[in-house]
């Protein structure tokens, strides 16, 4: 059979591994890397993985090829699968995808390519850095389609974003430029498309080359004290700095800095 009468391959979700960085990967080409509910289903697997895996430290989430992140949810099984008592099991997908994206333990940085819509932003926010690139578009066209956006996945826009801009965005559903993200504080940076892969990569580098459990730490102590900023869990952050003072990494640091060499951080 000739690849031009092959079948599309099947809509997926993908991890690659390269190094210390876990690429999960959004693979349903014909549909702008739309979501299916499998592949919703399927987030939580594919982080809990790479949160296994003790040579990830950095967990980047993107679209295949270069046309699009995600264009959200897959509108063709909304029919079906977003209608009736269905509907609710829908949201719990979605529920369960951003809560295993957001209390990832490892930093998650999503690489915007394109068309970042919907569901797409929704995974976006959920993710601890955002680079796009600059032919990228963002948009919640809820509205558009007579669907009320769940306030579960509010918050995450709402720690980006002043309420009037994520009104704006809601109210309208209309797109928004790469640029206009970046004054908006969707995204925090923006670049060239043909520098996207080496700058998402570079950053990541940069951050796998640091002490895993600094990193973890740093990453509970933000989150925490913005998401509950009232009542923070003092005692769970302070266990976290604990961890990092008495343990090998702490100790390989001291030495690494004395004997001025790089250090070589295992995670324990």
């Amino acid at each position: 059979m000739s690849e031009q009468n092959s079948p599309a391959a099947a809509p997926s979700l993908s991890l690659e591994r390269d190094g210390p960085l876990a690429f999960v990967i959004a693979n349903n080409a014909g549909r702008l890397n739309a979501f299916t509910a499998a592949m919703w289903a399927a987030i939580p697997e594919r982080i809990a993985e790479a949160e296994a895996d003790p040579e990830v430290r950095v967990i980047i989430l993107r679209g295949a090829g270069e046309k699009a992140f995600s264009a959200g949810a897959d509108i063709s099984e909304f029919e079906g699968a977003r209608t009736g008592d269905n509907a609710k099991a829908y949201d719990t997908l979605n529920h369960n995808a951003f809560n295993a994206i957001m209390q990832a333990e490892k930093p998650v940085i999503a690489m915007i390519h394109g068309h970042c819509l919907g569901g797409g932003l929704g995974i976006a926010a959920c993710c601890d850095l955002r680079i796009a690139d600059e032919a990228a578009q963002f948009a919640i066209p809820a509205a558009k389609l007579g669907l009320g956006y769940n306030p579960r996945w509010v918050g995450p826009l709402l720690a980006l974003a002043s309420a009037s801009r994520i009104k704006e965005l809601l109210f309208t559903g209309r797109r928004f430029n790469a640029s206009d993200a970046l004054a908006m504080g969707l995204v925090d940076r923006v670049v060239p498309a043909a520098e996207l892969d080496m700058m998402v990569r570079s950053l990541a580098a940069d951050i796998a080359a640091n002490a895993p459990l600094s990193v973890k730490a740093a990453k509970q102590t933000i989150d925490e004290l913005t998401r509950h900023p009232a009542d923070p869990d003092l005692a769970k952050l302070d266990a976290a700095i604990d961890a990092c003072f008495v343990s090998e990494d702490y100790a390989e640091g001291r030495r690494a800095f004395l004997e001025k060499r790089k250090p070589q951080f295992k995670g324990r």
